[in-house]
């Protein structure tokens, strides 16, 4: 075993493989920036001392050239080979390898009639991709898919397939070592998932045959084997609900973001087995030693607002409070743990979260004996997270976690695309936040006691004005909320919802009028595209400004035909939520 770790990664995925090193008694040092940067992470690694690296997920993980650059330093890389890196990258070249492993792959375009999906031969995250339900839409798609794919990965080489109108993502976890062992540690279903963003992901697949289940684990191994696969990998399968047929979509060379479900059914550690196999020690269990007790569900805290266009957020976390007797210490995978709760971060109170890296702030895992326990378990550890400071996705988690259509695992990949999840009404909350103002300022003794001036006579009703006018009645409620009571507002968390009530300025509300024309930025990010110049005649509808933040693009466009004035974005320059790029004065006609 190795002496010291490197971790050429951050947040909680750092914090994640640090936990099960410092429980082996290894040394890790986590990066400390140029997070893109292979030879600088090498560089890194070789100033703390380590033997050995680990790339987490995202950023370097998947790079072959990192890989190598690791070895040919001297250091150990805790992952798959470079050539089977290489060989899984590309959709297309993976498609081959699965064909000739015998596992069943999506029908290709010419073969498969309409719908179809063009979609990138390379990268993923929904970047490059088309649905076409007609011939005749086709070229058109073909031309922007490529663009898209070009633009994101440098390949513009796209493939067009069977598109699946009712599907059900599964993946099998695989661990590989040195010595011929390849297994599974069986499947995980990731449906849940939004413009092919996985939101919410559960261990086993709650819908799938005992036929289909051991067609995509034997596809699974098989795929590994065929590809000299080494290490921990997850090899992606798409279910037709209406044939109820399973195809191979694409193999992911490196640790998932949801292994903890994997983890919480099985008992395993899947860092520790990825130590060891890169250590060169042979897996220390074999396929039938991995059985499956329990049922566990993932839900991803971005910061994100979901019911204001799923646009990112950024700000400092004023206060941050994550469910569980060991939030701060997240429990590894043991099966007889006595905590439900299972939370993986590195967030606490006082940070800045910009737009600079991925969204995700944390991840609440719940298990338990069934399925309906572990999402009951999950509900109630949403309802006891709250990040106040900044809008995340929280509230939208724990909505859809507690929905009729996630209860009976109806959900498929497209669902979060076709329907909306209602927002919470924000009714209760004002009223918590009523009673948080109360009961901040509350005077008990004497004629000028906050519920009303009196000398004998019985108390007044309390009124609160906030947003809208609130009177206190009935007891003082038992469970308090996570809230921040300021002098002209009241930020509280309810459900896992933050909402943001404004008291009334008894002054007037001084503010400065920008008028309907004025652009602001909806999300903090960086000026991609700025279109016009100060004196421009523009048009209704026109595109003004272009935004980008965590992957998501957004165009600005002019509310109605008009002149801009008061240009005061650049390109390259970074902005805040709600700075005023622009203003767009209307024609007086």
């Amino acid at each position: 075993m190795f002496d010291h770790v490197f971790i050429a990664n951050r947040g909680e995925i750092a914090a994640r493989i640090a936990r099960t090193c410092h429980r082996l008694g290894l040394t890790s040092t986590a990066s400390s920036g140029d997070y893109l940067d292979p030879d600088a992470q090498v560089a890194q690694a070789l100033a703390a001392g380590a033997d050995a690296v680990h790339p987490g997920y995202g950023f370097l993980s998947e790079n072959p050239g990192f890989a190598r650059a690791v070895t040919a330093a001297g250091l150990a890389w805790i992952g798959p080979p470079p050539e089977a890196m290489e060989a899984m990258a590309r959709k297309d070249h993976a498609r081959e390898i699965a064909v000739a492993a015998g596992v069943p792959v999506v029908p290709r375009g010419e073969d498969a009639g309409f719908p179809v999906l063009v979609k990138a031969a390379s990268g993923g995250g929904g970047k490059g991709m088309r649905i076409v339900r007609d011939e005749g839409d086709l070229e058109e798609a073909r031309a922007a898919a490529a663009r898209e794919a070009r633009s994101a990965f440098g390949d513009d080489t796209l493939l067009v397939e069977k598109y699946v109108e009712r599907g059900r993502h599964i993946e099998v976890q695989v661990m590989a070592d040195a010595h011929g062992s390849v297994i599974h540690l069986w499947e995980r279903d990731c449906s849940t998932q939004r413009r092919h963003q996985k939101v919410l992901e559960e261990a086993p697949a709650p819908t799938i045959t005992p036929a289909v289940r051991a067609l995509v684990t034997d596809s699974a191994v098989a795929l590994a084997r065929q590809v000299g696969y080494r290490n921990a990998g997850t090899v992606e399968f798409l279910l037709d609900d209406s044939t109820g047929e399973a195809y191979f979509l694409e193999m992911n060379t490196r640790l998932q973001v949801e292994h903890p479900v994997t983890e919480a059914i099985t008992g395993l550690d899947l860092v520790e087995l990825q130590l060891r196999v890169a250590a060169g020690e042979p897996l220390p269990v074999g396929q039938d030693d991995v059985t499956v007790t329990g049922h566990a569900i993932e839900a991803r805290v971005y910061a994100e607002d979901s019911f204001g266009g799923f646009l990112p957020q950024a700000g400092t976390a004023t206060l941050v409070r994550w469910p569980g007797s060991s939030a701060s210490h997240a429990p590894l995978a043991s099966r007889e743990a006595d905590d439900p709760i299972r939370v993986d971060h590195a967030l606490e109170s006082g940070q800045v979260v910009s737009t600079s890296y991925d969204p995700m702030l944390g991840k609440v895992i719940a298990r338990g004996a069934t399925r309906e326990e572990a999402r009951t378990a999950l509900v109630d550890a949403l309802d006891d997270t709250a990040i106040l400071g900044l809008t995340t996705n929280t509230g939208f988690l724990r909505a859809l976690v507690a929905s009729d259509e996630f209860r009976d695992a109806t959900i498929d990949t497209a669902w979060l695309d076709r329907n909306d999840v209602p927002a919470p009404d924000p009714g209760p909350a004002r009223l918590a936040a009523a009673w948080e103002v109360h009961l901040a300022r509350r005077e008990e003794e004497g004629p000028f006691r906050s519920d009303g001036f009196r000398l004998g006579a019985d108390p007044a009703p309390v009124v609160i004005d906030l947003d809208e006018r609130v009177t206190l009645a009935g007891p003082e409620p038992h469970d308090r909320p996570v809230a921040d009571v300021g002098t002209d507002h009241v930020e509280i968390v309810l459900r896992g919802q933050r909402f943001v009530f404004r008291r009334p300025d008894v002054f007037g509300d001084h503010a400065l009028d920008l008028g309907d024309g004025a652009i602001t930025a909806p999300m903090p990010g960086t000026v991609l595209d700025v279109r016009v110049a100060d004196g421009d005649r523009v048009e209704s509808g026109q595109v003004l400004v272009v935004l980008e933040a965590m992957k998501m693009e957004l165009a600005l466009k002019a509310p109605f035909d008009g002149t801009v004035t008061g240009l005061a974005a650049g390109t390259g320059a970074q902005v805040a939520l709600g700075a005023t790029l622009l203003e767009v004065e209307k024609d007086d006609d």
